[in-house]
């Protein structure tokens, strides 16, 4: 084999080994490629799915921010309504207490009143003895009548004559606008047993609150079902 062949074989083999090596980092090239692309997508998709949790977790915030702001607005606007009913219920009763300041203004339909009260009052205690309390301006006015409250009981009850004495305590004088936080009693009277163990207190303002307390839930109804029509 002369020089020029050994030549053409050198030549043939450094062609070879340069396809080689050409095709050796063509394939590393390519398939860095696709490493780098594969995991550009993989880094693409976790921060895709990153910034789809915050905004689901934001969107879930707003979300429980404006139910708890709903909560807060449907809360309050119902203790407004209750307070705006409180109110008014108030209102009525405050409106009956002053209507019963009248009743003792008119003075003899007062007096029968009081005459049955404590008439009333005996046959709910049924005592041999009872104290009654009344108001310091109606004393006049229960002495007048005391008597024949006796009588009217005794031939209700069909017992004998019960003693009845006057306490000299009284009760509150009637509600005052100056000073409208102190006791007060618009009449009537308070009769116990004479141990003062069985009370039965025939105020007017204490027979409003009975008959308030059972009317109740008919007032609320009549006013607030015509309300809500």
């Amino acid at each position: 084999m002369n020089d020029t062949d050994v030549s053409k074989q050198i030549q043939q083999m450094v062609r070879f080994i340069r396809q080689e090596a050409e095709e050796k980092a063509n394939e590393i090239s390519v398939s860095a490629e696709e490493e780098f692309q594969i995991e550009k997508l993989q880094l693409v998709e976790a921060e895709k799915k990153k910034v789809r949790q915050e905004y689901d977790r934001k969107t879930m915030q707003v979300e429980v921010r404006k139910k708890i702001e709903y909560s807060m607005q449907l809360n309050a606007s119902r203790i407004k309504v209750l307070q705006a009913q409180d109110d008014l219920v108030s209102g009525m009763k405050d409106s009956a207490r002053k209507a019963l300041l009248k009743i003792s203004g008119e003075k003899n339909n007062y007096k029968k009143l009081l005459k049955g009260l404590i008439v009333q009052s005996l046959l709910r205690l049924k005592e041999p003895s009872v104290l009654l309390r009344c108001r310091e301006m109606d004393l006049s006015v229960v002495k007048s009548v005391v008597e024949d409250a006796k009588k009217e009981y005794i031939e209700k009850a069909k017992v004998r004559t019960p003693n009845i004495t006057i306490d000299n305590v009284y009760l509150p004088p009637p509600p005052s606008d100056a000073d409208p936080h102190r006791s007060s009693c618009s009449g009537g009277v308070v009769l116990a047993s004479e141990d003062g163990k069985i009370v039965c207190e025939n105020t007017l303002d204490a027979r409003l609150n009975v008959v308030f307390r059972q009317k109740l839930p008919k007032i609320r109804k009549q006013i607030f079902s015509k309300m809500g029509a």
